[in-house]
């Protein structure tokens, strides 16, 4: 099969982040896939979809029929957290290539009974979609900690206001507060910061935490505040909350025995001994980016950032972090990676 021969795609879900993201994206990367079917229990989400594709694309609104379709090698699942991982499995079992939205399963217990379904499928690509690993700022911060510009990270901080309200479109999707996954909003947003932190300074050795919940509508929890500890040495505090939003960016400052760094979506701050300078990101594009990753590893080959096992590394943080909330305790994270 030539390497140029587009990916034929499903797409399993017709949601916000599905018309937002991921068609966008799908669009500007041009022949490297061909979305040739849809899936969405609301048969109008799908053809609404659909109908934003170029070429014909079949609508379906049963996911077994997806998944039996000769002309479907790959699927992207974008699906509620608590309905991915049965998914996941269908699509394993059917033979497909997969990019399944983040995070990879809502818990560490059923996150390893997926690892453990995948070991058995030779040459089946599993991707998880964290677009975060995949965003620029976040990928050239790593790269600058790793050359040693700013010498040994020594301490970190990172503090994040979302207000989840009835004017935030996520707040809309009713499945997000539904409580039928550990951590609410916590776990949704909170892998995203976990990727960065783990992407920049490594693994997390150990966490002690706090969390509340303030409006009963965004329960379990909306508020969290853990202290960090990484197994190379740095020390951190990140803190999210979903209660209440904050005039100021939510970037992520870490602090090295010989510079420091202000890390945000759209930009980098270096500070040393020769003063400071910015890098401006213009674009953030880590949906395409991944989903160009995931062509290249299904058509080539190639390694990707985004493995299941990295997925469930970010989850077992804040699955350590939601126990020590609790406990009162410190914990450390299960190890998956």
């Amino acid at each position: 099969m030539s390497a140029q021969q587009p990916i034929r795609l499903g797409l399993i879900g017709a949601g916000i982040f599905a018309r937002e993201a991921h068609v966008p994206a799908l669009k500007k990367l041009g022949d490297a896939f061909e979305v040739v079917a849809v899936c969405s229990r609301s048969g109008d989400s799908a053809a609404a979809l659909a109908a934003q594709l170029p070429g014909p694309v079949a609508v379906e609104n049963d996911i077994a029929a997806l998944l039996a379709r000769g002309d479907v090698e790959a699927v992207s699942i974008i699906l509620p957290i608590n309905r991915m991982p049965q998914v996941v499995e269908m699509a394993l079992a059917a033979g497909k290539h997969i990019i399944s939205e983040k995070p990879v399963a809502p818990d560490v217990a059923t996150g390893r009974r997926l690892l453990e379904s995948h070991a058995r499928r030779d040459g089946q690509v599993w991707m998880v979609a964290e677009n975060w690993r995949y965003e620029a700022a976040f990928v050239r911060a790593a790269e600058i900690v790793r050359s040693g510009e700013i010498g040994k990270p020594l301490a970190c901080h990172w503090a994040i206001h979302v207000p989840m309200n009835a004017d935030n479109k996520y707040y809309r999707t009713a499945w997000r507060r539904a409580g039928t996954f550990p951590g609410g909003f916590i776990l949704d947003g909170g892998v995203h910061h976990i990727a960065v932190l783990r992407l920049i300074l490594g693994e997390i050795a150990g966490v002690n935490a706090a969390s509340t919940l303030f409006h009963v509508d965004l329960a379990p929890v909306d508020t969290l505040s853990a202290a960090l500890q990484f197994e190379r040495g740095t020390v951190g505090a990140y803190v999210i909350t979903y209660a209440t939003g904050a005039p100021w960016p939510p970037a992520l400052y870490i602090a090295g025995e010989s510079g420091a760094l202000r890390v945000q979506l759209h930009e980098i701050e270096i500070t040393g001994s020769g003063g400071s300078h910015t890098i401006p990101f213009d674009e953030v594009n880590g949906v395409q980016t991944e989903l160009a990753a995931f062509a290249a590893a299904i058509r080539q080959g190639r390694p990707h950032r985004n493995t299941p096992e990295q997925g469930l590394q970010d989850v077992a943080v804040i699955e350590a972090m939601l126990r020590s909330a609790t406990t009162g305790q410190r914990v450390a994270p299960e190890r998956v990676v």
